[in-house]
């Protein structure tokens, strides 16, 4: 897999907030976004995982040296950020199941259960979301962005709310996650940089690289 991003920018009520975004990330890499808050950081992962249309540039998925259509990338990726809705009224069985539908996965009780004691909410799969606190579904995200074992995994704040032990936890995914493809993840934390290969530091109107 790689990921190329060529000339990317995003104009907001006319204010430029990235300009001239290039980067590249192939397989068994990871690469950090970093910035000051309101550099753009949410908004670039938004534009790479096609959530977002840039203002100007072009975001391609590539396969064995082939580019995947449009339609077709959300195959490849999973997203764990603020945008990602679980269903509150459900319980994590229940969002399990109907995420994994979505994706074309059948998981049944076991498989829930195995994930649920693995991602630290052992017990708690009968619970309505609305019950859980922020970090318990911080994890149950992480749960449902990664049942399809994507070979993108996009990260906005992927620490945000959570414990040592759930932070351990994503150091364990992030280790994972480039074991198996592209890891791409967008903080704050001076921690998280270790997480990637290359890092992009965003200014507001522009970036600095660094390998």
């Amino acid at each position: 897999m790689k990921l190329v991003s060529t000339g990317i920018k995003k104009v907001f009520s006319g204010f430029t907030v990235l300009s001239g975004i290039n980067l590249e990330v192939d397989n068994g890499e990871g690469l950090v976004i970093t910035g000051a808050n309101g550099s753009g950081k949410s908004t670039l992962i938004k534009i790479l995982c096609g959530l977002l249309r840039a203002t100007a540039g072009s975001v391609e998925f590539m396969a064995n040296g082939k580019a995947i259509p449009p339609n077709e990338r959300r195959l490849y990726f999973g997203l764990v950020s603020p945008e990602l809705q679980l269903y509150n009224e459900l319980t994590a069985y229940e969002n399990i199941r109907f995420f994994g539908k979505l994706m074309g996965i059948r998981v049944d009780n076991r498989f829930i259960h195995n994930l649920l004691e693995k991602f630290g909410l052992k017990g708690r799969g009968e619970d309505t979301i609305k019950s859980y606190s922020s970090g318990m579904k911080q994890r149950l995200k992480f749960i449902v962005s990664t049942l399809h074992s994507p070979e993108i995994l996009f990260l906005d704040e992927p620490t945000s709310n959570l414990d040592e032990e759930g932070i351990r936890m994503v150091d364990r995914i992030c280790f994972e996650q480039k074991k198996r493809g592209i890891l791409i993840i967008a903080t704050n934390e001076k921690r998280d940089l270790a997480y990637g290969e290359k890092v992009i530091e965003l200014s507001g109107s522009g970036s600095r690289n660094s390998n």
